[in-house]
């Protein structure tokens, strides 16, 4: 039995893509995920499964929640050491890293290449970021909200990704109970 992690992109941001916790909850158990928690209403989830096809799963997921919410969210699942390695392989310091200014994009699969002038064009002298494996770490400490390079780095990247703060990773991550 493994340890899996759901982010769905963009739902229940600003009165659109409406998907109560309770009605996921349901459409992973119907996908055979077993002990599904989840944490606040952006679309995060923790479960366990067995023999689970990683892609397979985030396609008939999105389906499901298309065929009984209207849209179709992006996923990306993570099992249990990938997102602990994105928690361990963090570059900056644990103690520069404010809940709300600490980014992770997890990204649906590592950049085949990417720009990095026009990533380092966009952020102003306090930004930093890294780019390890197939998470971009992206650290604002004049806000987020504020940031050029937090609005445009997905399209630069060249790849979806999903967006969880360091307090909302952490959270996910004690659900794992690792």
């Amino acid at each position: 039995m493994s340890k899996w992690v759901l982010l769905l992109r963009g739902i229940n941001v600003g009165g659109k893509n409406k998907l109560p916790m309770a009605d996921l909850k349901s459409l992973l158990t119907a996908e055979g995920a077993l002990d599904v928690h989840t944490y606040i209403q952006s679309g995060n989830a923790v479960f366990s499964s067995s023999n689970l096809k990683a892609d397979l799963f985030s396609q008939n997921l999105s389906k499901a929640i298309e065929n009984s919410h209207g849209f179709a969210p992006h996923c990306v699942l993570l099992n249990a050491k990938h997102f602990g390695l994105a928690i361990q392989n963090c570059p900056f310091p644990k103690e520069d890293s404010s809940e709300k200014i600490l980014h992770f994009y997890f990204l649906s699969e590592e950049p085949s290449e990417i720009d990095a002038k026009k990533l380092d064009d966009l952020k102003i002298s306090s930004e930093q970021w890294s780019l390890v494996g197939s998470v971009f770490y992206l650290y604002t400490p004049d806000g987020f909200g504020r940031s050029k390079l937090a609005a445009k780095a997905e399209k630069i990247l060249g790849v979806p990704a999903t967006v969880r703060n360091w307090r909302t990773v952490h959270k996910i991550h004690d659900l794992l109970g690792d």
